[in-house]
């Protein structure tokens, strides 16, 4: 029976590392922004880690596509089981904390292009952990594949080829986008709640000081008629109702809310920033010879950010360039670079480029 159950094994945690692996090493700068969201005060409260998120993202996601070639190969089999399960408990232990504290949302195991539930999350790390945890007591009963050079230059091929991948993806954007934002969405329409969509439930515990005790009274929302001192009031969401695939998409001024008015136009262009103090600074310094040329050819131009009018000032000097505020995790979500620029055609986007590539727009 383990001479079945060990090859199924070994192949299924392989393959998933892999795959997983491989959905982040497409997107390392987006599981950089999770890891961020994990060393927050709010959650590990360990800022000091929040600086090297970058690269502990990158260092990660190569590993565990490696993890997983390791293990379908046979390669260096101790230490492959060794860091598989120091990377499993590591995991198992941050989707545990998020599940339970309900800190962190999405886990970001699978990027954007599957998203699970913390418990989700979680079950998944377990069961891969038994499974890890399975094939090191029965280790003997997985073979090497092949002779010692093919494996060696097996390993050597996949490094290479993770290490590229990551590079480019890194200096230009993620190859397969599984964003809301990706080319051809119409933001208006992704931004809809159809009038049948699940609302969001709710329930309210009410404390109250009656005759000098505590009580707590549940509600769905009302108000609670009690004849006691109100104390103050908790809410507990017991089901999440619907939520568009965009729902934090905003391009405001302190004089209003311009998001219809610049998604109707015919051709605009979005230069983003989602914080212009972190942005690369001779891509800054394209803004108004791009600026120019968009016009040239009929377009408006605007700058998103959720930088400070004081910022902007500092980063751009004297500019034409009209400025609006919008929230800095969906500047993040729109485009993994800083600074960077998509194209919109009444709603559409059309293109979408890393500072790198600001040439290369597709007017």
């Amino acid at each position: 029976m383990k001479s079945i159950l060990t090859p199924i094994a070994r192949f299924f945690v392989g393959l998933l590392f892999i795959i997983s692996g491989l959905i982040k090493l497409n997107d390392p700068v987006g599981f950089s922004f999770k890891l961020e969201e994990y060393f927050s005060p709010g959650v590990l409260n360990m800022e000091f880690l929040m600086e090297y998120a970058l690269s502990i993202s990158m260092f990660i996601v190569v590993l565990e596509v490696l993890l997983g070639v390791f293990l379908l190969l046979g390669y260096k089999l101790k230490w492959t089981l060794y860091s598989l399960i120091a990377m499993i408990v590591f995991f198992t232990f941050l989707t545990f904390y998020s599940a339970y504290f309900n800190k962190v949302t999405d886990c970001g195991c699978f990027g954007d292009a599957i998203k699970l539930t913390p418990w989700e999350s979680f079950t998944k790390d377990v069961i891969l952990l038994v499974l890890i945890a399975y094939l090191w007591v029965n280790r003997k009963l997985i073979n090497p594949v092949k002779t010692r050079r093919f494996r060696t230059i097996t390993v050597l091929i996949s490094m290479l080829l993770s290490l590229y991948y990551l590079a480019y993806v890194y200096a230009h954007l993620p190859q397969v986008d599984f964003r809301a934002y990706k080319i051809g969405v119409h933001i208006p329409t992704a931004m809809e709640v159809p009038e049948d969509a699940p609302q969001a439930i709710y329930n309210y515990h009410w404390k109250f000081n009656v005759e000098g005790k505590e009580e707590i009274y549940t509600t769905n929302g009302s108000y609670p008629t009690i004849d006691g001192e109100f104390i103050g009031v908790e809410t507990e969401l017991v089901q999440k109702g619907y939520e568009p695939p965009i729902h934090d998409f905003g391009m405001e001024t302190p004089t209003g809310d311009y998001t219809q008015e610049l998604l109707n136009e015919d051709q605009l262009l979005l230069l983003i920033s989602y914080d212009l103090d972190k942005s690369n600074l001779e891509a800054l310094q394209q803004f108004e010879k791009l600026s120019k040329k968009a016009s040239a050819k009929g377009y408006r131009v605007a700058l998103l950010t959720a930088s400070s009018n004081e910022v902007i000032e500092s980063k751009l000097g004297a500019t034409s360039i009209e400025s609006y505020f919008s929230d800095q995790t969906a500047l993040k979500t729109i485009v993994r670079s800083n600074p960077g620029a998509i194209i919109v055609k009444k709603g559409v986007i059309t293109d979408k480029k890393h500072f790198n590539d600001f040439d290369k727009l597709e007017f």
